[in-house]
């Protein structure tokens, strides 16, 4: 198994949300730690955590957790800023590098292994949720990780591999489709039973 080190995105200010999803909670857990949890099941050399809205809360709710928080100052600009500020603070060879968001209910520890698994091949793994919709979580090997200070703007990682210059593998995870950016799309969690009711 090759080494592999793990990013946690919790920087977004969720606008449209109208309050931190980073602070929703899953039988009582907040979710941004219940993530981070799955993250550091599949056993990383290291977490790194970018906050940015919410930073003080969101740090809270990750307390005594072994992981590493990193204030992106920029978090405004979108998900690149947090990507690479991030991987700055990843330090010098991470390994291979699991990604994950903490809007996505569904999100399981297999999820994470899988990619672990797959990128044990040497490959970046990229999960797909159906037709044409694909995103985080992700695994990339070294050599992408290098093409993470090209990003720009709130793009996020698509744009790595839109030139066709490098072909990932996918994991197949329709449920991860689901994420929560809307007060109905909360409701829906709620109602499925994958977040709790206030």
């Amino acid at each position: 198994m090759n080494r592999h080190s793990a990013l946690l995105l919790a920087a977004g200010g969720s606008t449209r949300l109208g309050r931190p999803k980073q602070l929703l909670t899953v039988n009582g857990v907040p979710l941004v730690r219940h993530i981070a949890e799955l993250l550091l099941a599949t056993g990383p050399e290291r977490l790194v955590v970018v906050t940015g809205g919410a930073a003080t809360e969101t740090g809270q709710a990750l307390a005594g957790l072994d992981s590493v928080l990193v204030q992106n100052d920029d978090w405004k600009t979108g998900m690149a800023s947090s990507l690479q500020c991030g991987y700055q603070a990843l330090g010098t060879d991470p390994g291979l590098l699991l990604i994950a968001g903490t809007d996505q209910p569904c999100l399981t520890c297999e999820h994470l292994n899988t990619l672990v698994r797959q990128g044990n091949n040497h490959t970046d793994v990229v999960t797909a949720y159906g037709e044409e919709g694909r995103g985080i979580p992700v695994l990339l090997s070294p050599a992408t990780q290098l093409r993470l200070a090209d990003l720009r703007g709130d793009t996020g990682l698509r744009q790595i591999w839109k030139n066709g210059a490098t072909t990932p593998a996918f994991l197949h995870a329709p449920e991860l489709g689901f994420d929560i950016d809307t007060p109905e799309q909360l409701d829906a969690a709620i109602r499925a039973g994958w977040i709790d009711r206030d």
